[in-house]
């Protein structure tokens, strides 16, 4: 399987934005919903999924980054994005993208990437 390859990370202040970009793969894109997940330094966190965009453009967000986290998909340029608004500490992770079945949480399906390192600190 061809692994995606996030990119995007970075520094940033609290109440800042990033966007995050995929880099995925044809048979992601064409067969599958796609989705972000991230995974929190903190001890006894779990990889907790973030967000889905499915094959039909529809789009699922996890309560704590509903209204502050945007996921769209370019098909043409095989780009998964994820635009970030008013981040917060507990934004800082390690952040992934999958391919998924369903349309909300649940877990990847496809191999995993390096991630994206993203650090909200002032």
């Amino acid at each position: 399987q061809v692994q995606p390859v996030e990119s995007g990370g970075g520094l940033v202040r609290p109440g800042g934005s990033l966007k995050l970009s995929c880099a995925v793969s044809e048979d992601m894109l064409m067969n599958y919903n796609l989705a972000w997940f991230r995974q929190s330094p903190f001890p006894y966190k779990q990889r907790e999924w973030i967000a889905t965009i499915t094959r039909g453009g529809i789009t699922n967000y996890r309560n704590t980054v509903k209204g502050r986290f945007v996921i769209s998909r370019d098909n043409g340029k095989k780009l998964l994005y994820l635009q970030m608004h008013s981040l917060e500490f507990e934004d800082t992770a390690v952040y992934y993208c999958n391919a998924v079945t369903g349309s909300a949480f649940g877990d990847g399906v496809g191999s995993w990437g390096q991630g994206t390192q993203v650090t909200v600190s002032s």
